[in-house]
Formats: structure tokens, sequence, C-alpha cells
């Protein structure tokens, strides 16, 4: 109820007339079941030009809204009225999470994912599929290394494309499912439409993946798969010179913060072709000493837009492998 009072607050701010539906899990005294069939609640998300999920834990979002037998309660039937009218569904962290047809429920770490993988009604579940049933959304996804945990579940569903945004910024899809990103950051672009995997090498892998750095100003259509870079970076395509360094490009913590977008920026910006991420367990883990290589490699395809001020970049088409590394020799040394 704070949370939400906060929320109103901050829409009313910027000229909303913003109310809340007292429809949680957590919420004291009340009973979510009866709440999300209530007519009069339901009539007031009919009415209302939009509908924002706050942030918290999408599985509890999806509890409150979808009932036991998987059909939707009166209040999630009224959110896709206000949707199908052309009304905004928003929300931010786990009410991001919630747009795909398939969302993240009950995930393990970063690492843990890529090394036992995902299981339906376990570290995944259903969604509530406002961005369509073809794209999979996940959010804090470059501060936290969430690309590494999309990609498993991504190949698990059969999703070809994914979207992760990053914190403090939004994407903003239009009914043509053009997405603009606004904000401070950015979002990943994840295509695994020509990706594939090798079932009798141990251990998850999985090569040809191609990601896209979409920066604020960025738009690109989920319909046609074109980009069109901000106004900022329009005749700002970056140009392979001879004073462009050489030195190997290198991150030991793939999985840290904001570290894969660093390592794809010194590739644009470096005459070598290649480059490479690690990702382990970390120090004190009671998992087996093993580690995973992402390989990032630079085709014909790639390409990257810089702007002078503020200081920014779109990176598109980076080609992306990830194998399995034994590691464990090396640590027991150390």
């Amino acid at each position: 109820a704070p949370v939400a009072a906060a929320i109103v607050d901050s829409l009313n701010r910027y000229g909303a007339d913003a109310f809340q539906i007292p429809l949680a899990v957590k919420l004291a005294d009340s009973d979510f079941r009866k709440a999300a069939d209530d007519p009069l609640l339901a009539d007031a998300v009919r009415g209302a030009g939009g509908v924002f999920f706050s942030g918290g834990d999408q599985a509890r979002i999806t509890q409150a809204l979808v009932r036991a037998d998987g059909s939707r309660s009166a209040v999630l039937e009224a959110v896709w009225e206000v949707y199908r009218k052309g009304g905004v569904v928003a929300g931010n962290s786990a009410g991001a999470a919630v747009m795909s047809s398939t969302m993240f429920y009950a995930p393990k770490t970063v690492f843990a994912t890529l090394r036992g993988g995902v299981t339906d009604g376990q570290e995944i579940a259903p969604g509530l599929g406002f961005i369509g049933d073809d794209v999979f959304v996940d959010q804090h996804f470059l501060v936290r290394g969430r690309f590494a945990r999309m990609i498993p579940a991504m190949l698990k569903k059969g999703y070809k494309f994914g979207l992760g945004i990053d914190e403090n910024t939004a994407m903003v899809v239009d009914a043509q499912r053009r997405v603009e990103i606004v904000g401070s950051k950015g979002a990943l672009l994840v295509d695994l439409s020509r990706a594939s995997t090798d079932p009798a090498r141990a251990g998850f892998n999985v090569s040809n993946v191609v990601i896209s750095y979409l920066d604020r100003g960025d738009l690109y259509d989920l319909n046609t798969h074109a980009f069109t870079p901000s106004a900022a970076k329009a005749g700002g395509r970056i140009v392979p010179h001879k004073d462009l360094l050489a030195d190997p490009v290198f991150s030991p913590d793939i999985l840290g913060r904001n570290a894969l977008v660093e390592l794809m920026e010194n590739l644009m910006n470096n005459r070598r072709s290649e480059a490479i991420g690690i990702a382990t367990s970390g120090a004190g883990s009671t998992l087996p000493e093993l580690g995973f290589q992402f390989t990032l490699s630079k085709t014909r395809d790639s390409v990257g837009y810089a702007s002078a001020a503020p200081h920014s970049y779109s990176i598109l088409n980076m080609r992306l492998d990830i194998r399995p590394l034994d590691i464990g020799q090396s640590l027991r040394t150390q």
C-alpha cells in the first residue's frame, strides 16, 4: 500500500489522475482472490486510460491476477480491455517482467542458471503476455548480468527474440510494435534466430547468438527488425581506422555490472575482431569449479554508432558464443 501511494503521487506530479487498485497477495486485511474478481474494481480499471504495475515479485503479480485454473480474473480482463482500446500498460522491475508470455518466476542466480538451466513452473512460468508471444522480456538486465540467464530461458521456450531493459530506462512499444528506448541507459536485443547448441558437448553451450545494444533514443521495429539510431547518432556511424587500439579485449567477470556493454564498446573501438569474457561461480561457492567462456565477435553485419554529447554508443549485430570452461585446476593452485 505505501508503494502504491508513492507511485500514485509520482504519476500525479506528471499530470496523471492516478489511483491505486487494492489488489495484492500480501495486502493486509484483504483476500486477493475476491478482489481480483470484484466487479467494482474491474470497472475502475476498465475506465482508466492506462495501468501501471509496481515492482517487487512478478510471481505475486500473476498469482493475484490469474485464477487457479489459468483463466484471467475480472480485473486482469479489464486491464486487457484498456490495452485493446489503446491504453498504456506499463510497469517497473517485476511490473516489466510480466509483460512477456513467459517470465522468470523463482530464478536461481545467473551463474546457477547457466549451470542448471530452467524448468517450467520453477525458474520460469507464464507471464501476462502484453508484448506478444514472440518476445521474451527481462529487467535489471545489464547491471546484474541477466543476459546470461535470458538465453537459456529463450532456448527452453523457443523464443527467437528477447529484450532486456537496464535500470532507469524504459522500452516504449507502440501499436505497430516499434520500440523506442527512453531514459538513462539502454536495452539489449538478443536474437536467437540463427543460434544453435551442441547436445554432444557437456554443459550449457550456444553458438551464433546475435546481440545488439540499443541506446536511449534508438528505435527498433519488432516486425521488420529495422533499426534507426537516435538523432544524436544519425551521422555517427563508427568507421574502422588505423588509429584504433589493437590490445586484447577481455573481461574477467562478464556477469559483472555493465561488463557486457563495456566489452562490446571496447571491441567496436578495436582492430581486433574478437573479445573474451569469463564467468565463474565466484569465491566461496559450493558449485563445482567450472566456468563459462563468452566470445564476442565482429562480423560483416556488426556496426556501431556514437554520439559526442553526451557520449554514448549503439552497437548492432555482434556474435556471441558461450561454452563451458574447465577452470578447476587453475583455481585449486591459487
